[in-house]
């Protein structure tokens, strides 16, 4: 029996690899198999304990109705004080509150973007971005973040050759998802002037923004604490990262008061609200104790600097230094070179012959092969025995 045709515009649809590695290595692990599992992007501390309290007392309580679309209003008024803590000057209208980032970064586009408008988005970058622009109906266009002998950089000739009339945003991401690239002041700085010449939005993911390893408070510039950007920058945030919280799917949008009603009735026709009872998680994660906050970010820096030094020894493999984020985004074309293998093969028998899962470069895009990323947002142990693992897999391949 013939069924109807399903929509063509789910052809625009990319998914995460990370997420299907996640499940070739369980499948591993059912079988008997031991796997060390560096392929996800979340990290092993625990939600804060006093997060948890709360969702649960307030779930317990039956604090699990309808709330106000745009979130709870503490939640927001704490949410305040976090942006203006990292230099941002929001109000309350400035926030919204998601289930999730992700559909904030979808949000964001549909409000900003027309069909048929140019979006420039990073490569090597998170794969979602590709598929957030396709379904608003934009064009996307593409600037690299690449390898240079100084560690990874913007390359900003590419962001102006890539510029035209259509170009409507510039979608940021800083600390960077592969690579760890983190901007500094004077990026952001640019990335404003830009905007402001070009008349342009600037989508700003900045979930990692906690996680930021050359700043003495841990946290990267936002492009939104430019002066005079935050009108024209919606910035993309949560509590996966910084907080441990990934399985809550709560996130945050920082949005130009011009376009707050307009992301509420999105909100409204897709979620309603997000739960009251993750919001009071969230709400006791921003307001009260950091300490959970420093202790993972220290803890990151040093197996940052534990798994970058393993890597970096094993033969055909370099890495640089990543400044942010809790990714090791490493370079293997010398192993590739000498074993005949390409990237995903190598991922794929990395994962099936020594048990170590991570993401082929790319899934980030095509610029990503020749490159695999490793989490290191793993315990210590594991990650000395993924270098034992990959010393042994680079020996087996090059013979």
């Amino acid at each position: 029996m013939t069924t109807p045709a399903k929509a063509s515009r789910l052809n625009l649809l990319a998914i995460e690899g990370a997420f299907a590695v996640a499940a070739a290595a369980r499948a591993l692990e059912l079988s008997g198999r031991e796997v060390i599992h560096l392929e996800l992007g979340q990290p092993d501390f625990p939600t804060p304990s006093h997060a948890t309290s709360a969702g649960v007392t307030a779930l317990q309580a039956d604090d699990a109705k309808y709330t106000a679309p745009a979130g709870l209003p503490e939640l927001r008024q704490a949410l305040v004080q976090y942006a203006r803590g990292r230099g941002i000057p929001a109000e309350f209208d400035n926030i919204v509150v998601t289930s999730a980032a992700k559909p904030m970064l979808q949000y964001a586009l549909l409000a900003a973007v027309n069909p048929g408008d140019e979006v420039l988005i990073p490569t090597t970058g998170f794969p979602i971005y590709p598929s957030a622009v396709r379904l608003a109906g934009g064009i996307e266009k593409h600037y690299s973040i690449h390898l240079t002998p100084d560690g990874w950089r913007l390359d900003w000739d590419a962001i102006e050759r890539q510029l035209s009339p259509r170009t409507r945003a510039i979608v940021l991401n800083s600390p960077h998802n592969p690579t760890g690239w983190t901007a500094t002041r004077e990026d952001v700085e640019r990335i404003g002037r830009i905007a402001t010449q070009h008349n342009l939005w600037v989508i700003s993911d900045e979930i990692y923004s906690g996680l930021a390893y050359d700043y003495a408070d841990g946290q990267s510039p936002s492009a939104a604490a430019v002066p005079g950007l935050l009108d024209r920058t919606i910035i993309i945030d949560g509590f996966s990262k910084r907080w441990s919280m990934t399985g809550w799917r709560l996130g945050f949008g920082i949005v130009p008061k011009a376009l707050f009603t307009d992301l509420v009735a999105l909100v409204i026709n897709n979620t309603s609200c997000a739960p009251p009872f993750i919001q009071r998680g969230g709400l006791a994660a921003v307001s009260g104790s950091q300490d959970v906050v420093h202790g993972l970010r220290n803890s990151l820096r040093e197996r940052r600097d534990r798994f970058v030094a393993g890597l970096n020894a094993v033969p055909g493999i370099r890495c640089a230094i990543p400044s942010g984020a809790f990714y090791a985004f490493a370079d293997i074309r010398e192993l590739l070179k000498t074993s005949g293998l390409d990237t995903i093969t190598f991922q794929s028998r990395l994962l099936q012959e020594f048990g170590v899962a991570g993401c082929p470069g790319t899934d980030f895009g095509p610029s990503g092969e020749g490159f695999i990323r490793f989490s290191f947002a793993t315990a210590a142990p594991k990650l000395d025995r993924a270098i034992e693992l990959l010393n042994a897999a680079a020996q087996q391949f090059a013979t």
